[in-house]
Parts: structure tokens; sequence; C-alpha cells
């Protein structure tokens, strides 16, 4: 079944990541993928915008079905091949509205992760501000706080969403990933590093572990500051 799928992917993006977590976690390892290129914009070719307009990793196809975006593509997966691997959506209306909600959060942290992160990447130099920046850095270390208290109020050992891993930790975890790489000081989101530590072993996380990461270990120290 695995073989009858395709993604393009590039290393070190928390959308692609999050595709390839959930296909391990469904037991779909062998599907045939494409590592492209950001520095290179290997992402905006054309084999790539035959299949997705936006020219945009990840772009996932299986079969005939193509799926473009990331939590579009983890939700196909975890509904195509719901009786394999892990369960990744629960079955009861409370547990799955907390599921969809983390999820959805999760848009909230990765933006302002990217705001900060790659501010010089996304803002031309004559349009930095320090200003801009110190408010993106407050931003984010209120964003911290408050997925801080989520897993406070959950109890310790737990995941995002409750005592199972489900799709929102799917979806979140290649963003949190970022806060230890990039030296994020550790008492703005204890829990948060505690959770860090306890899903980074994780079989499928460790099998799409970004590759500049297995060979850089440590990252730069974007957050240190923060």
């Amino acid at each position: 079944m695995a073989q009858s799928m395709l993604l393009y992917w590039s290393s070190g993006s928390p959308p692609c990541w999050r595709v390839m977590i959930a296909l391990e976690e469904k037991l779909l390892q062998g599907y045939k993928h494409k590592h492209l290129s950001f520095d290179k914009n290997e992402h905006k070719c054309e084999e790539v915008k035959a299949l997705n307009p936006r020219a945009q990793v990840p772009t996932f196809k299986h079969g005939d079905i193509v799926v473009n975006e990331s939590f579009a593509a983890c939700l196909y997966l975890e509904s195509a091949f719901k009786s394999q691997g892990t369960r990744l959506i629960p079955d009861d209306p409370a547990e799955q509205a907390l599921v969809y909600q983390r999820m959805l959060e999760t848009n909230n942290l990765q933006q302002k992760m990217y705001d900060v992160a790659f501010y010089e990447w996304h803002v031309p130099e004559g349009e930095r501000h320090e200003s801009a920046l110190k408010r993106n850095k407050e931003s984010l270390i209120a964003e911290l706080k408050l997925w801080d208290g989520y897993l406070e109020k959950m109890g310790k050992g737990s995941y995002l969403a409750g005592k199972n891993f489900t799709m929102a930790d799917v979806v979140c975890f290649p963003v949190i990933a970022f806060f230890p790489r990039l030296h994020c000081p550790p008492e703005h989101c204890p829990r948060l590093m505690e959770y860090h530590e306890m899903l980074k072993d994780r079989p499928s996380v460790k099998a799409s572990w970004p590759l500049e990461w297995l060979e850089k270990p440590e990252g730069e120290d974007t957050f240190k500051n923060l």
C-alpha cells in the first residue's frame, strides 16, 4: 500500500515532518519520497507545481489522490487507515474536540515561532525594526506560557490532548522541537521541555528526524535571549 504513495518534502519543515510522523504511526513505511531543497528552491519545480499549484511542500500523492496541506494529509491518512497502526483521532466527541482544538491552535504557535526564528529571512533588511522583533518575542513568550499551562493542567506525563498520543501530538511536536534546538530558556516553558524529552525518542519521531539536525545536532542560539 505504501508503495503507491509519494511525498515531496523538505527537511526541517514542520508541515513536512508531521506528515512523515503520521505515515510512521500508521505503519506506512516504504512510501516513495523526494527530498527537495528550500535553499535551491527545488520545491518550486514543475513536478511539484503539476500537483500543487501553490508550489509548496509537503505535497502528498496516494494513487490518484493528491493532498497538499499537511493537516489534511495527516487526517486523510488517519481516515484511510483508521484500523492500522496508532489510533490518532479518538471516537469520544469531547476527546475528539480537544484533539482538533490543539491541532488548530498549533497554527498560532508555529506562526509566532516563525516570526522570531525566521524574522531576518522573511523581512527585508530595510524593513526590519528592533521594536517589531521585540513585540514578536513577547508574543511568542505569551504563547509558550499558554501551552505550558495546557500541559500543567493535564498533569505530568500527559500528551497534548490527554493520556494518549494523538493527532495533536503529530502536528504540534515538529514545532515544539524547534525550541530546545534553538536554545529557548527552559524557564519560559518547563512543561513543554519535559514533553519534548518524552517524545523525542518515540520511534515515529526518531525515524523522521530532520536530516540536517542529525548532521548538526546543535542549532543556532536564536531563542537564547528570548
